[in-house]
């Protein structure tokens, strides 16, 4: 970790003002937010099955309906749990969609709130991409955008918003390599609690040049979102507020102006689940789909991660992990061997991040020996490195938390959020370096663009940064470089912090591609 001054030295003549401390004052911690208690006893772990999402069918050839809807599930057994999910479950049905194959989502709302449906990691048309102030809101329900006391954005003005009643068509041309996206809900103001509530999914690419590969497939290629939450007595989530407006109350919007973490850490919608394995290799997409915990994976008592993939798909060549961080948007795809442990073996996925009962992720019991034709090879998708000389500008972005006690904020660039004033206009085609810096732990996700990460504090970046991604761990007083292609559509996008009570205290910024 650099000192304050190095900070300030390698921000050079940019400009920018470099605040004090950061929220909370812990800039080396590696926890990211504040823990809520559940009040309700929680389960003993390792004793609920691995959920698997439903697939997701079509109505038609290249075209699916989803409904965003309230349902009664059982989280923590013996319990239920009020969810607002897609289709009335968390997570979401899977969408498992190749390559090319253009793909329409109606999403229909029937929640008591608007709702706004952001494909993460998806290449789509900025009409498409879940801005926002384009929001479903339900038939029969009105729409007043909060009053400015209300907004951390400030974007009162109904000029800002679109409005579709009942349902909206997302187009998803899907013209992008096979990866693990997902999908969430990217209200304004609003996403922390709707996510937090259930609004989240995964959605797969597939691809010919993937399928070729020998990596393990059906049954053994397993997405596995996971995810924190906290319960009430009478089993419904627990939250500082379900409605976040309430934050700006001074005490509740400085203790969780962090992020919110739960104590209860979900696998696919289950607490601490067990999944029955092969002595085989398995393939993995891990998805950190929490509000703000951040996790660092390893297995017990032992294990390694062949990392095949990341954000935007298949790696150059496997890189292999003891233990690997994830912070909250990223995506790794690993493969776990468990051909290397005895029948009857434990595995434990862990989080060394985490104390107490958010130290367990998940378990795996080695249950028999079977053939296994799966394979890694040494040379996975084609991934042309970028260098420094390939950018056309250079920009730099400051994530940072302004002001102090209640009225403090979460800021790109000294600048709470404001729709439509783009803090940048890069050229469709074009390469540039976008450095991110911060104060505190900040993931930083672009929208539509991909990007390879060139540095940490000027050194080379770290094994888990391989590959295309769209989301960066960027941690306090940290200077990341990066090198951002803009490709597929012109149109108003934008980046934000994926804390997610960050992004809805403002710390979102939009930029026009041109």
């Amino acid at each position: 970790m650099i000192s304050r001054r190095g900070f300030l030295g390698l921000l050079g003549g940019t400009g920018l003002v470099v605040a004090g401390c950061g929220a909370g004052g812990g800039l080396t911690a590696e926890v990211s937010g504040e823990v809520l208690t559940s009040a309700l006893p929680l389960p003993r772990p390792f004793t609920v099955p691995l959920p698997v999402p439903a697939t997701a069918r079509p109505v038609r050839p290249g075209r699916y309906e989803v409904v965003q809807r309230a349902a009664k599930v059982e989280i923590v057994p013996g319990t239920a749990t009020e969810v607002w999910g897609y289709d009335g479950t968390f997570p979401g049905p899977t969408f498992d969609l190749r390559r090319g194959n253009r793909t329409v989502v109606r999403v229909r709302n029937e929640l008591p709130v608007p709702t706004s449906t952001h494909l993460h990691g998806g290449v789509n048309p900025p009409d498409s991409d879940g801005y926002p102030t384009d929001l479903v809101v339900a038939r029969g329900r009105g729409f007043r955008p909060p009053p400015g006391a209300h907004s951390h954005s400030g974007a009162g003005d109904m000029s800002q918003w679109t409005i579709h009643p009942g349902a909206k068509d997302y187009v998803y041309p899907l013209d992008q390599p096979a990866a693990t996206l997902w999908y969430h809900d990217h209200r304004m103001d609003f996403t922390a609690p709707q996510v937090w509530r259930g609004l989240a999914g995964f959605l797969l690419v597939r691809d010919d040049e993937d399928d070729a590969l020998p990596l393990p497939k059906g049954e053994r290629d397993i997405p596995l979102m996971i995810c924190d939450r906290a319960f009430e007595e009478d089993g419904s989530f627990r939250y500082p507020s379900l409605d976040p407006s309430l934050l700006v109350k001074p005490g509740v919007r400085e203790a969780y102006m962090e992020g919110v973490e739960g104590d209860v850490i979900l696998v696919n919608g289950a607490p601490w689940p067990v999944l029955e394995v092969d002595a085989a290799r398995y393939r993995l997409r891990l998805l950190n789909a929490s509000n703000a915990r951040r996790y660092r994976l390893a297995l017990t008592p032992g294990g390694r991660f062949v990392q095949v993939g990341g954000d935007q798909g298949l790696l150059a060549a496997p890189v292999g992990h003891d233990a690997i961080t994830v912070a909250p948007g990223e995506r790794f795809d690993v493969v776990v061997d468990f051909s290397a442990h005895p029948v009857g073996t434990e595995v434990t996925l862990v989080n060394t991040l985490g104390t107490g009962p958010a130290r367990n992720v998940m378990r795996f019991r080695v249950a028999r020996r079977v053939r296994d034709d799966s394979a890694v090879p040494d040379r996975l998708g084609r991934v042309d490195p970028l260098d420094r000389s390939a950018a056309v500008a250079t920009r730099v972005f400051d994530f940072r938390r302004t002001g102090q006690g209640g009225g403090g904020s979460w800021t790109i660039n000294g600048r709470p959020y404001r729709p439509g004033v783009p803090l940048a206009r890069p050229r469709l085609g074009t390469v540039e370096l976008w450095r991110f810096t911060g104060d505190f732990h900040h993931p930083v996700h672009v929208h539509l663009a991909r990007f390879q990460v060139l540095s940490r504090n000027g050194r080379p970046p770290a094994p888990t940064d391989a590959g295309w991604k769209d989301t960066v761990d960027v941690r306090p007083y940290e200077v990341v470089d990066t090198l951002v292609r803009f490709e597929g559509y012109r149109g108003r996008y934008m980046m934000h912090c994926h804390t997610l009570e960050h992004e809805d205290m403002a710390m979102m910024a939009d930029f026009d591609v041109v």
